[in-house]
């Protein structure tokens, strides 16, 4: 008689241990007239903010030639200047910023969704555009850098946002930026657009 109440408060307390263990997520949007302008160059053509973020952790947004880059975290100032990571074709990114949460509640990595412009079809009525959710890195003051861990069909995967968040589960912790490089998971289209990265002493 006393087995299955052990049993079962066995099975809770485990099922209790794997809930506390489970990475969650919260969600920011980035406000860019709420952003403080760090440089601008011809009229806007090319601009860095910083930006607010999750609690005191900040948002660095670029935009140059119609390509955005976003970092995440205290970056370090050669990073700050010289990182831009961002698509070949035009592109602009969402506003929702989702933080993907570690068992102590700090910020293992971040998703974001990129609109990309189809080079084939830009200025048509009927354009077309490429969504890829973007994994990147949080920065740290031991680790001041931020970048790019994987890349998310959205538009070809329709488990996209649980690739994504494996991907900043699994592998943002251990990424080391300007040394591993980010990978593709899941199917790929022909709307994804090609990465293209400029990080302190690396060039591709």
């Amino acid at each position: 008689m006393r087995l299955i109440p052990l049993l079962l408060s066995t099975a809770l307390a485990a099922s209790t241990a794997v809930a506390a263990q489970a990475n969650e997520s919260v969600y920011t949007e980035r406000d860019l007239d709420a952003c403080k302008t760090l440089s601008q160059v011809e009229e806007g053509a090319s601009v860095s903010l910083r930006c607010a973020g999750y609690k005191d952790l900040p948002v660095y947004f670029k935009e140059g030639d119609l390509r955005q880059s976003i970092a995440y975290g205290p970056v370090s100032k050669a990073y700050l200047d010289e990182a831009f990571e961002t698509f070949g074709p035009f592109n602009h990114t969402g506003a929702k910023i989702e933080w993907r949460l570690g068992a102590d509640g700090a910020p293992l990595g971040t998703i974001v969704r990129w609109f990309i412009a189809d080079p084939e079809t830009t200025g048509e009525a009927n354009s077309r555009t490429g969504q890829v959710l973007v994994v990147s890195t949080v920065a740290t003051k031991a680790n001041p850098v931020s970048c790019v861990v994987g890349y998310v069909d959205a538009l070809e995967n329709k488990d996209a946002n649980t690739r994504a968040r494996m991907v900043a589960d699994e592998e943002a912790a251990g990424f080391v930026c300007g040394t591993s490089g980010p990978q593709w998971h899941g199917k790929r289209g022909k709307l994804a657009g090609e990465p293209s990265r400029t990080l302190p002493d690396m060039v591709e």
